[in-house]
């Protein structure tokens, strides 16, 4: 190997094992590895960021407007609930959501067609009486396969489009991963809802999912504001500022008035009643300092907490929230979003620690508090996905055809190659920015820029492996065993291979790594490409063995309460079956 080639290895071996720790964000870990490429002179430097110009990176950020506008146009709603007959037996309850699930994510985001099913799904786990743990990784299992029937399903596809355009001059067109995707959706959630479902934990029911999990009854204190206190005056801010955020006004009676989730700027008079939910030390502190009577816990619960006005539910911290990395101190949800945090959990379980200082991880579910009307703005702006649907009800428009329409229009412009992908998918998000359909605050909060940044930073790493020679060296060990084995069971390492990287490190990134490599192999077996690249594609989207590997599988993990570990009992199966299914399928369609 030359010093080039072991100075990249190295810098690809250092990204891999941050992708895998977790600890940085994946786009951080790009960034470091393209400057890490560029000052060893790697990737030139006039190179380093015409990735962000590249055409996958742009259609990409395209897609994911116009999902975000087909989830706003309530079409997807609008059929989920036509489809309520088909949830009365549980094999089939499976199918439903875990099709649905797939059918959406092939002209849509995996993450944005997740979103918009899985309060659907947890609504009729609920309506059913079924765990909502046999449902939601179903769900995600379903999404992640239907983003393989087209070319905007999943990132991974658009990637290898590219690849291939660069390589030949044509790219892969919309529906060229139609016949290989297809099937193995198919076939996968086929068994998903006869086999898979049937592999999983069973977690706690819906029903009592809030009692059960937050026992927020254990912590809350009815408290008397004596004349002598020094907060009397004071605004309730000033209260939560005393505790360090670690505790909740979640009540307040002034004489028979009754205000549930007060503002945070309300002032506090002497002789109100307050309930606070708060650990028992820092109660005990507060009461000291602002020398406040107990009166006890009042017999509140839960259910007092709830009004007309008030709603308590459950969300979900998206990947890329602005909560992520955070704590409820810092974030400052009642004073700047008038939401009082009243629990906690981690994978499956409640965190006990004081919840001002707990630091928000994605896949967190959070108990919230607050104004049934302002609640949905609080949570889009927070980057947080609500569950219970039987809590904040969101408007339900009727359903709006622009949207659907405009996406189809585009196309249909692809399929008769009178625009290019990234062309046609911004001409149609500019349209329906124009007619109103999305505004430019969603255009912006939409584009997930963590994948951006990743795939723009990662691209020319990911030409440097072919510039270097280096994916040569990769492939090598495979093109040893040329003589030894047929070409097609080559074709299935470079799938697992790929399988097992997307498992540990984002798809995109996976993708951007391998496809140079599947070409190398190809070229070294003289064969097509055409069958390698669809390999990479396939192999980079099924990442079923961890919550990790996709932003899926972690969104659903902290609802359905899935340990790391319950992944692989349906994931490990269901990959055997796409390699087993997956390989003759493309050595039939695209021959080697």
């Amino acid at each position: 190997m030359t010093g080039q080639q072991i100075t990249l290895f190295a810098i690809l071996g250092v990204a891999l094992l941050l992708f895998a720790w977790g600890r940085l964000r994946y786009d951080v870990v790009a960034v470091v590895a393209l400057l890490a490429a560029v000052l060893s002179d790697l990737v030139p430097a006039d190179e380093a960021f015409m990735g962000f110009g590249h055409p996958a990176v742009i259609t990409v950020a395209a897609v994911l407007v116009l999902s975000r506008a087909l989830r706003h146009s309530g079409i997807v709603e609008w059929a989920a609930r036509g489809l309520q007959p088909l949830t009365a037996q549980p094999t089939l309850h499976v199918f439903t959501i875990s099709g649905l699930g797939a059918l959406c994510s092939a002209f849509m985001n995996n993450v944005g067609a997740l979103a918009l099913i899985l309060p659907v799904a947890l609504k009729s786990a609920f309506d059913r009486g079924r765990p909502a743990s046999h449902l939601l990784m179903p769900l995600s299992f379903g999404s992640l396969l239907g983003g393989l029937i087209t070319l905007i399903g999943t990132p991974p596809n658009i990637i290898i489009a590219s690849v291939r355009e660069a390589e030949t001059g044509q790219a892969f067109s919309m529906f060229d991963f139609t016949p290989v995707g297809l099937t193995v959706a198919v076939v996968g959630v086929l068994f998903i809802a006869f086999i898979g479902w049937r592999l999983l934990p069973v977690r706690t029911e819906q029903e009592e999912r809030i009692d059960a999990l937050f026992h927020i009854e254990d912590y809350i204190t009815e408290v008397n504001l004596p004349e002598g206190s020094p907060l009397v005056g004071q605004r309730i801010v000033e209260l939560e500022a005393m505790a360090q955020e670690d505790v909740a006004v979640v009540a307040l009676f002034r004489r028979k008035e009754r205000m549930l989730a007060p503002s945070g700027f309300l002032r506090l008079q002497a002789g109100d009643v307050l309930i606070l939910e708060a650990d028992t030390a820092t109660l005990r502190r507060l009461v000291e300092e602002a020398r406040l009577d107990i009166v006890g816990a009042g017999g509140m619960t839960a259910e007092n907490l709830r009004s007309e006005r008030v709603g308590i539910l459950e969300a979900v911290i998206t990947p890329g929230s602005r909560l992520e990395g955070r704590t409820a101190r810092s974030a400052r949800l009642h004073t700047r979003f008038g939401i009082n945090l009243l629990g906690v959990a981690r994978e499956g379980q409640a965190i006990s620690e004081r919840l001002g200082h707990i630091r928000f991880t994605a896949g967190d579910v959070l108990l919230l508090q607050g104004e049934r009307t302002a609640m949905p703005d609080a949570l889009a702006a927070l980057g947080c996905l609500p569950l219970a649907e039987r809590e904040i009800v969101l408007a339900r428009p009727a359903p709006r055809f622009l949207s659907l329409f405009a996406f189809a229009l585009s196309i249909l412009v692809i399929v008769l190659g009178l625009l290019p992908p990234q062309i046609a998918f911004v001409a149609a998000a500019a349209a329906l920015v124009a007619l109103g359909e999305i505004n430019l605050r969603e255009l912006y909060e939409t584009i997930d820029w963590s994948i951006i940044v990743l795939l723009g930073a990662l691209i020319p790493v990911g030409q440097a492996l072919e510039t270097t020679g280096g994916s040569g060296v990769i492939a090598g060990p495979l093109l040893a065993l040329k003589g030894d084995l047929p070409l097609w069971a080559l074709l299935a390492m470079l799938m697992v291979i790929t399988m097992l990287l997307s498992d540990m490190m984002n798809n995109a990134a996976t993708a951007v790594l391998m496809a140079p490599i599947g070409i190398t192999i190809a070229h070294g077996l003289e064969a097509s490409i055409d069958p390698f690249l669809m390999a990479v594609a396939i192999g980079a989207s099924s990442t079923y063995l961890t919550p990790i590997g996709h932003q899926s599988n972690l969104l659903v993990m902290g609802p359905g309460g899935y340990k790391f570990g319950d992944y692989w009992r349906m994931g490990l199966p269901l990959d055997l079956l796409i390699v087993a299914v997956a390989v003759p399928t493309i050595v039939f369609v695209w021959p080697l």
